[in-house]
């Protein structure tokens, strides 16, 4: 099984695509930006989840030989995001309500996702789960709030037990493998040919490589990025 899921991940290296996590503020800044300013490239390319594996997936991914780069956040990287989101959400005016991950279990929700891709309905369920994470401060990993997020939706709220469905969990380790082989290591994570743009803030780099023309070089940072820094 495990030659056959790196060669089904190395076959969706094709199209452009972004990597994106339901847990990541990042991730949904770049999302909020992609759907309200560029979305002709939002539907355009390929959406691939993201997540830390479970215990279960992280065996499965160990056994095709992929070793992920995710490591357990120190406490003061933690408190830094949590500042740098609020300044972020802030310059654009954006409420934000952070949410607590009281037993982080992230299959949960991405896999949810794939669930509900197939039922055409992918793009509307990140929709309503930032919407649960980011605005009403909603706990991703209970069941209970993508069952929610399932019914609003119109699909079978069993959704919220995909992680429980094997060939969901195949499906979710494909992109995983994926994410590994195009050296992915943070979201959200962009790929076009071979070219990668990493952060929220190169979002238009990345939509500039889809409509084929040239970047103007500007960062999509909100808030002036000084001269020399890390984003510049």
């Amino acid at each position: 099984m495990t030659d056959s899921l790196v060669n089904r991940a190395k076959r969706r290296k094709r199209n452009p695509r972004w990597y994106f996590s339901l847990r990541s503020p990042y991730s949904w800044f770049a999302y909020r930006d992609l759907s309200e300013k560029y979305p002709d490239v939002l539907d355009s390319i390929e959406w691939i989840p993201y997540w830390e594996p479970d215990e279960q997936s992280a065996r499965l991914l160990a056994d095709a030989g992929v070793a992920l780069p995710v490591r357990d956040m120190h406490r003061s990287k933690n408190f830094y995001i949590l500042r740098d989101a609020r300044r972020w959400a802030h310059a654009r005016g954006w409420d934000v309500t952070w949410p607590v991950d009281r037993a982080p279990h992230w299959e949960v929700s991405h896999l949810a996702y794939l669930a509900a891709e197939e039922e055409g309905k992918g793009q509307e369920f990140v929709k309503l789960a930032y919407r649960a994470r980011w605005h009403e401060g909603r706990d991703l990993a209970e069941r209970a709030t993508i069952a929610e997020i399932a019914l609003e939706l119109g699909l079978d709220p069993s959704i919220s037990d995909a992680l429980d469905d094997p060939r969901l969990r195949v499906k979710g380790l494909e992109c995983l493998i994926s994410a590994y082989h195009d050296d992915a290591f943070g979201v959200p994570f962009f790929v076009h040919g071979r070219e990668p743009y990493w952060g929220a803030e190169r979002v238009s780099a990345f939509v500039a490589a889809v409509r084929g023309v040239a970047w103007d070089g500007e960062s999509d940072a909100p808030f002036v990025v000084p001269e020399g820094s890390c984003l510049a």
